[in-house]
């Protein structure tokens, strides 16, 4: 069973998107395929991928260098089901997955060029450990950058969030969704479905993608 879904034109666009899935998650989650259909729509090629141990049926995820390396190997593999070179390819994703492909974007010895990072629910630091920050790297990423996040996200508070993306050297614009977790589970109280969320955001994401400069 292959790994990759891949949604829109393959040739022709100017831009594609990288989508990675959350670690808790795989390629069809309904934020990533909210995403890529928004972007479909707009002519924008998607590729979304599973990481190893989801294709294994382990719930546990892979080593850092395996999730690294596969990071790598599916941005190559956008770049060659559309013919685009890397410098025009957006990477991005839910949580642990947009976390790695800000990862080596950023890396310091090793980048991957991007034309920028959609970064959907950040996880600046883990589960109840809020002084461990995951921004080592963010003074290397000069791209523009995009980060979804909701205004009750456990893994990155709005204003730690906000401090933190002041140390990227590119363009960052934060979307900030009201009432909602790291899931995109908004409060009952708001009036507004899961579904809702993730459509807002599938838009914010899709208007930025085709906002870059072409």
């Amino acid at each position: 069973m292959s790994a990759f879904t891949f949604s829109g034109p393959e040739r022709g666009a100017d831009r594609a998107v990288l989508l990675a899935h959350g670690a808790g998650s795989d390629r069809h989650a309904p934020a990533l395929e909210a995403v890529a259909g928004a972007l479909a729509d707009a002519g924008v090629p998607t590729l979304r991928f599973d990481y190893p141990y989801r294709i294994a049926k382990k719930r546990a995820p892979d080593r850092p260098p395996v999730l690294d390396r596969s990071t790598r190997d599916a941005a190559a593999e956008l770049a060659q089901r559309t013919g685009l070179p890397a410098e025009r390819l957006v990477l991005g994703g839910r949580s642990m997955g947009g976390r790695y492909c800000s990862l080596v974007v950023g890396d310091p010895e090793l980048p991957v060029p991007a034309l920028g990072l959609l970064l959907l629910g950040y996880p600046l630091h883990p589960a109840g450990q809020p002084d461990r920050l995951r921004v080592e790297h963010f003074p290397r990423i000069t791209v523009p950058s995009l980060f979804v996040s909701g205004t009750r996200d456990s893994l990155g508070s709005k204003p730690a969030l906000t401090e933190a993306v002041r140390a990227i050297k590119g363009p960052v614009e934060l979307h900030w969704l009201d009432s909602a977790d790291h899931g995109y589970r908004p409060l009952k109280a708001s009036g507004r479905t899961q579904a809702e969320v993730t459509a807002e955001a599938a838009t914010v994401a899709r208007d930025w993608v085709s906002g870059l400069p072409s």
